[in-house]
């Protein structure tokens, strides 16, 4: 019999780990679907197959509780009908790193091998938003498919799809990256739950399937027709095999088939008969009226985003590239520790979570997590710093006698780097185990002279720094091979500006007597009574706290930086509402007190405080609208007449090799229902501007589309946001402040998100969060960077990437070592490439090191060896870590690889197992 349409029918639950339950509560419904499935599975040979929601934590979730099933959990996997992954979790994917979303595909892949096969499928059916990059990381990991929810159709309250004309002709389309990868994309046109809950009466099943049929037809490019047989914590359908049936019987022109994606991916692919749209880089909804983008998540509860941007540059950005340099050495990598830290951040990552868009308690949980990942971060990079600092060579130091205190800065970015940074010394210690009293411990320290001392680099040259005695501090090792060893230390804190540091390499200092070094001269970054000036920029700040830069490179001027724009929000953690005709309140014109804080030759700060008043929170008749669940944009309510003070304190800062001006903001919130951002106007003329995302610089309008009417057009950012004329450029680097918008004001002004505070949940229900109105202590960083106009070519972007990374440092002794007291684990250069990661693959032991081209067009990388690792057995790699092609060197201890436009280049260099292997 010949059929007109097949209507696949494919079981899943949409698994939130955690949302508007707390995750526990969800873990025991999640337990009982678990085993809901598995008993469907053993008594109903014709319930074909379940999808497990594209991320495997589900069954680690599950197996914490019912270890005695994964024997049956294993059998049903190897056999097809639960297919896993290929993701660890279903993050979203603007608000984790770029490294962090290929961390979340690579532990996937390793999670889902452990159990059988691993579903071959992009799966993102509920990320607020798609990346650009989607399609090439896809492909390099052998998937060639996306399926999705969201992005390229209007999605509004509770989650309900509206007609429109959008991107694509179909549900089917081809999603091209901005390196040209391209793959199947399959929108949930009708969203993932138009086949739940099957009728089995046949009255009621024909209505269902007869409205079912249409929808889907609607948009369907050929006669396979998909019906997602699920929800949201949806249970199992446990008797779909007879509602099946039943429908078979009352539809014989139609196939029904209990479906799995591999079948009706293949089926579509051979039934493609229609010419697809082709839908090109980010899918952010910008083809809708913009009020359900769900874009304001990134600035809800901001102080998720902040530990979140902590968390990932401590573990991606510090511990893997030391970890790195150690295993250079012989020491052990730490994969299973990796591997765990990386886990416990990413169950912070699901859209639900890092969104900041659940319940409070969720978020309690979720700071937990953060701590626990930084903790292991943290104790990876005390062992790996304590192997490097001991191969270091410092008997340059030995000239300075006994008493000579050297240590070593580690650069763990992918440029050299220069810039301001702290380290404490133990000027002596004593150990309890010497047995003295603690009074005599305590008088020793105290006699100690901690005066005379000089600050010198591996050459011997004088370095201008500050020193702070932090009097006696108690301290303790944790031997190896013995118990605890406790002390009372003699400490310092310097703080001096490292100039120069190697790019993944390190340099050392020593705190010495008996320098014979050149007096320093007596410098001032300070060139005004409220100015600061340096080789590259010039700060003047105004009466009102706001300030003048000017690029002394490029003679442009940016003037009214810095101003503070305060409005209400009657909006919900998803999204952001103004209230109707309200006037934004500025400090524009508020008078500020403004007071030199820091005055030395590497650094000069200015302190500016405005003592500001604003609306304590929206007016009572919010609470009602709140209650009665008015969708947000319709919502009237205004603010409320009284006001509560806000004082900011920002701190403008200036270091002398510094290209940027740095700028930190505190107060302490005590006003609800309203946003704070800083504006920095760039009076650039252009109709876009760049924003950093997942392995791509996004080019994005000014100006939204024509269906776009919510008054606000804020966007996701990583690193940093920039706007560029022709010969003059703005970025704006961040600390885990994720939402910007650039303002059509007539400036091209960078409007930066500081705080959102709401007090509900939104979507599909009432869920106050009164702790989402974030009251007390705030604080934020970033950097502003003027250039020539290209971000890439002027190191602008490069600086901003070298923002987000502490500077390392430990101290060590005067000792012989293999290592130089300067140098850098690799040389590379490569116009308009990005460094975005170093590290050891746990299967292969190889050095794995990653970059992109920021830009859309070829370029090269070259690479060259710069400490003992040998490139001699070099591969380009994909972003799974599998060996794709050899490289070989040119003849010279370098590598050349060419790199494509937009191109994620992973390159493999065999390490110490690869080699003997």
């Amino acid at each position: 019999m010949t059929y007109k349409r097949t209507a696949h029918i494919i079981s899943h639950t949409h698994w939130d780990r955690e949302w508007y339950l707390p995750y526990e509560k969800h873990h025991v419904l999640l337990v009982k679907l678990m085993d809901t499935l598995l008993h469907t599975l053993d008594t109903d040979p014709n319930f074909k197959s379940f999808y497990l929601d594209g991320q495997t934590i589900i069954l680690e979730d599950y197996l914490q509780v019912r270890p005695e099933n994964r024997e049956r959990l294993e059998r049903y996997i190897k056999e097809g009908r639960i297919p896993i992954g290929p993701w660890y979790i279903l993050q979203d994917a603007f608000l984790t790193s770029s490294e962090a979303n290929l961390r979340n595909l690579q532990i996937g892949h390793q999670d889902a091998s452990r159990f059988g096969t691993i579903a071959k499928v992009g799966y993102f059916p509920d990320t607020f938003g798609n990346i650009g990059q989607a399609p090439q990381i896809l492909q390099q990991a052998g998937i060639d498919n996306a399926v999705f929810g969201r992005g390229v159709k209007p999605t509004g309250f509770n989650n309900t799809v509206a007609d429109s004309d959008y991107e694509s002709s179909f549900s089917e389309l081809i999603w091209e990256g901005p390196d040209g990868s391209r793959v199947l994309g399959v929108l949930f046109a009708n969203w993932y739950c138009n086949g739940m809950e099957v009728p089995t009466d046949e009255a009621a099943a024909k209505e269902y399937w007869e409205r079912k049929l249409v929808e889907a037809e609607k948009y369907a490019a050929t006669g396979q027709l998909l019906f997602m047989n699920g929800c949201d914590h949806q249970p199992i359908q446990q008797d779909l095999s007879a509602a099946l049936d039943t429908a078979r019987q009352l539809f014989p022109d139609t196939e029904f088939i209990h479906s799995n994606f591999e079948d009706y991916l293949a089926s579509v692919n051979e039934s493609l008969k229609h010419e697809l749209s082709v839908v090109k880089g980010e899918l952010r909804s910008q083809r809708t009226d913009g009020w359900s983008t769900l874009v304001n998540t990134a600035s809800a509860r901001v102080y998720l985003k902040q530990m979140n941007q902590l968390g990932q540059a401590m573990l991606e950005k510090v511990a893997e590239p030391l970890a790195t340099l150690a295993y250079s050495l012989g020491h052990e990598y730490p994969h299973h520790l990796f591997t765990y830290a990386w886990k416990t951040l990413m169950q912070n990552h699901p859209h639900d979570s890092i969104c900041g868009c659940s319940v409070d308690e969720v978020h309690r949980e979720m700071v937990t997590r953060f701590d626990k990942s930084r903790h292991v971060a943290e104790a990876i990079i005390d062992d790996s710093k304590a192997v490097i600092a001991d191969a270091v060579d410092t008997t340059v130091f030995e000239q300075y006698g006994e008493d000579a205190l050297p240590f070593v800065v580690y650069n763990t970015t992918g440029w050299e780097r220069s810039g301001v940074i702290e380290v404490e010394l133990d000027i002596a210690r004593i150990y309890f185990r010497d047995g003295l009293s603690l009074d005599e411990m305590n008088q020793k320290m105290y006699s100690i002279d901690i005066t005379g001392r000089t600050l010198v680099d591996h050459r011997g040259t004088a370095i201008a720094h500050s020193a702070v005695d932090l009097g006696l501090q108690f301290g303790y090792d944790l031997p190896d091979d013995k118990f605890r060893q406790p002390y009372m230390s003699r400490k310092v804190r310097l703080t001096l500006e490292a100039e120069q540091v190697a790019a993944l390499g390190l340099a050392a200092f020593a705190y010495v007597r008996n320098a014979k070094t050149a007096e320093l001269p007596l410098v001032s970054l300070v060139s005004g009574e409220h100015a600061l000036e340096n080789e590259w920029v010039r700060v003047e700040v105004e009466a009102d706290g706001s300030f003048i830069l000017t690029d002394k490179q490029s003679g442009q001027i940016y003037r009214d930086l810095g101003v503070y724009e305060n409005t209400g929000d009657i909006g919900n953690e998803y999204m952001y509402k103004q209230p109707t005709n309200e006037q934004a309140l500025t400090t524009k014109g508020l008078p500020a007190s403004i007071r030199l804080v820091e005055n030395t030759p590497y650094r000069a700060a200015f302190e500016i405080v405005h003592e500001w008043a604003v609306p304590a929170s929206a007016e009572p008749y919010f609470e009602i609208e709140k209650q009665e669940a008015v969708y947000f944009p319709n919502r009237k309510s205004q603010r409320t007449e009284a006001t509560v003070p806000l004082t900011i304190r920002t701190e403008i800062a200036i270091s002398r090799s510094g290209q940027g001006v740095e700028w930190k903001s505190s107060f302490n919130n005590q006003a609800k229902d309203h946003r704070v951002r800083v504006v920095f106007p760039t009076d650039l003329e252009t109709s876009v501007h760049q924003a950093d995302s997942i392995f791509e610089i996004a080019t994005r309008n000014i100006e939204p589309a024509a269906e776009w009417i919510n008054p606000s057009n804020a966007q996701h950012q990583q690193a940093f946001v920039d706007v560029s004329g022709e010969q003059a450029g703005l970025t704006v680097s961040n600390l885990g402040l994720n939402e910007y918008e650039v303002l059509r004001d007539g400036r091209n002004s960078i409007a930066i998100t500081l705080l959102r505070s709401v007090a509900e949940l939104g979507d599909w229900g009432v869920f106050p969060t009164p702790e989402a109105q974030c009251l007390g202590e705030q604080s934020f960083s970033l950097i502003i960077l003027p250039h020539n106009g290209d971000g890439a070519a002027s190191g602008a972007y490069a600086r901003s990437y070298q923002f987000q990374v502490p500077w390392t440092v430990s101290q060590t002794g005067v000792h012989a070592g293999k290592l130089a007291p300067a140098l850098s684990l690799f040389d590379w250069k490569g116009a308009g490439l990005a460094f975005s990661s170093i590290k050891v693959n746990e299967q292969s032991g190889d050095f794995m090191l990653r970059w992109f081209n920021m830009k859309p067009d070829e370029t090269e990388l070259k690479l060259s060896q710069a400490a003992a690792i040998s490139l001699e057995q070099s591969y380009k790699s994909n972003v799974l870590e599998q060996e794709v092609k050899g490289l070989v060197l040119n003849g010279q201890s370098s590598l050349q690889v060419a790199v494509g436009p937009c191109e994620i280049l992973t390159v493999g260099i065999k390490g110490p197992r690869g080699s003997a292997s």
